[in-house]
């Protein structure tokens, strides 16, 4: 059978992917590795954790000797690299843990590939998903395309790009075959709720405040993330080697329309009075560094690959509702302990 690694697998995105895989490949082993940190949760992936084409591995990729030891003992031919410190707030707070994940854990993951795939590297692909916010801040109009100039403006954005150009370098100096793909705004189930959407989800559902930074005219790109899982399978699969592409939702909405929509759907959820939870917004004070706008131009993964989006935002934010008010318990269990803490110092 086929070894594929797929790191970060407990987490949001990652957590989708190995499910897909798991599923849609059963003449592939697939092995999941994850530190289980704060974001990574094995309830994501309870559905598929017996199948017998799957493995699951505790793990942190800054560890260089058991990234070593773990490839020289699978002879991995296949690597997904969706493990990362994700969120822009921690990174401001203590930058030295993204450049540790982000930077040195790809390293080793890298190196560990060049190792093993020595003189045999046909057939073999290291796949390294990132973000479009390496590529800094769009003003009113323009698209970021696979050859927009890097320019990150914050620290977990420049350890991501960071990342992305030891993948290249490795591609151009070792022949190490390779994909990058930055995507936009991800949302949808089992997103841990730090993010934007699953953080507002659960505080309307507790009427606590929702914290709109600056004006709340940030723009994003939302792309849901069964979609993306669908766009890295293919990219995995059929896209060509030492390629980037771009991944996005075609689906720019600013912050405060956002919030005033996720407000109007949870109202006719929960049987509320409509406007009653656009009461909870609340402006607070911008964080530094923020990006004004984020808009991908994914039309080249539509044009070689056939990938697009299968739903509308307003379709997608409806389906993530309803799993986050059907999985109250995983809610309330995530949002316990040492994230609470943290959800205080961020936004009390």
């Amino acid at each position: 059978m086929k070894k594929i690694l797929i790191t970060g697998g407990a987490g949001f995105i990652g957590s989708h992917v190995v499910r897909r895989f798991v599923n849609n490949y059963p003449n592939c082993q697939i092995f999941n590795l994850d530190a289980l940190t704060y974001a990574g949760n094995l309830e994501n992936i309870t559905d598929i954790q017996d199948a017998p084409n799957y493995t699951f591995i505790k793990g942190d990729i800054v560890d260089v000797d058991f990234i070593n030891d773990l490839f020289q003992k699978h002879q991995f031919e296949g690597v997904l690299h969706l493990a990362a410190e994700s969120h822009v707030d921690r990174s401001i707070t203590d930058p030295l843990s993204f450049v540790r994940t982000n930077v040195i854990g790809t390293m080793n993951l890298l190196n560990a590939a060049k190792t093993i795939w020595a003189g045999a590297m046909e057939g073999k692909r290291f796949y390294h998903v990132s973000t479009d916010e390496v590529y800094g801040s769009l003003g009113a109009t323009g698209l970021f395309t696979e050859t927009t100039p890097y320019d990150p403006n914050s620290p977990y954005s420049a350890s991501k790009a960071s990342s992305d150009h030891f993948v290249r370098a490795y591609g151009e100096t070792y022949g190490l075959p390779y994909v990058i793909t930055n995507c936009s705004n991800n949302y949808g189930p089992n997103h841990f709720p730090e993010k934007l959407i699953p953080l507002f989800i659960n505080n309307i559902i507790t009427k606590k405040s929702l914290p709109v930074y600056g004006d709340g005219n940030y723009t994003r790109d939302w792309l849901f993330v069964e979609d993306h899982a669908v766009a890295i399978d293919l990219v995995f699969h059929e896209g060509k080697n030492h390629e980037t592409y771009n991944i996005g939702g075609f689906n720019e909405w600013k912050n405060i329309d956002l919030v005033k929509l996720l407000c109007q759907q949870m109202d006719e959820k929960l049987g509320r009075i409509e406007g009653e939870s656009a009461k909870l917004i609340t402006y607070v004070k911008d964080r530094p560094g923020h990006d004004l706008r984020y808009a991908i131009d994914a039309s080249k993964i539509n044009k070689e690959l056939g990938w697009k989006p299968s739903v509308t935002f307003e379709e997608g934010l409806e389906r993530t509702i309803d799993w986050y008010l059907s999985n109250e318990a995983w809610l309330k269990n995530v949002t316990s302990g040492e994230y609470a803490k943290y959800y205080y110092s961020q936004y009390q």
